[in-house]
């Protein structure tokens, strides 16, 4: 059994690309969303998460059907973002490793998980 605790490069590609999750998520969860700011929040959630380092691509989908479908119940033009609104797809590269991470409602919850890590 190896006693050497030093996490692979591909290792250190997935916890990137977890710490990107954990902003995204917890950084906008609670913002003011309605169908017309729903594009410009895409795009500043995308900017914002590939500001961080190893992080190479951002893409955020605001549902609108959900998003419609939440405000129609309701007496106000807006909701606050939670991860039923989204599917959100993040990759990472890190020392030639390549990791693919995705967000998206299953079994109505808002899972983010590892779809595959390309690398040496």
């Amino acid at each position: 059994m190896s006693t050497d605790t030093t996490p692979s490069d591909a290792e250190a590609a997935c916890f990137e690309a977890g710490i990107k999750f954990g902003t995204l998520y917890h950084q906008f969860a609670g913002t003011p969303l309605s169908p017309s700011s729903a594009s410009s929040l895409e795009t500043a959630m995308e900017e914002a998460i590939e500001n961080q380092p190893h992080c190479t691509d951002v893409t955020v989908a605001v549902q609108t059907d959900a998003l419609e479908a939440e405000l129609a119940e309701s007496t106000a033009d807006y909701t606050e973002l939670t991860g039923r609104f989204l599917e959100v797809e993040i990759v990472v590269d890190y020392e030639g490793h390549e990791v693919l991470t995705r967000m998206e409602m299953e079994d109505g919850y808002p899972l983010m998980r590892l779809e595959s890590v390309r690398g040496r």
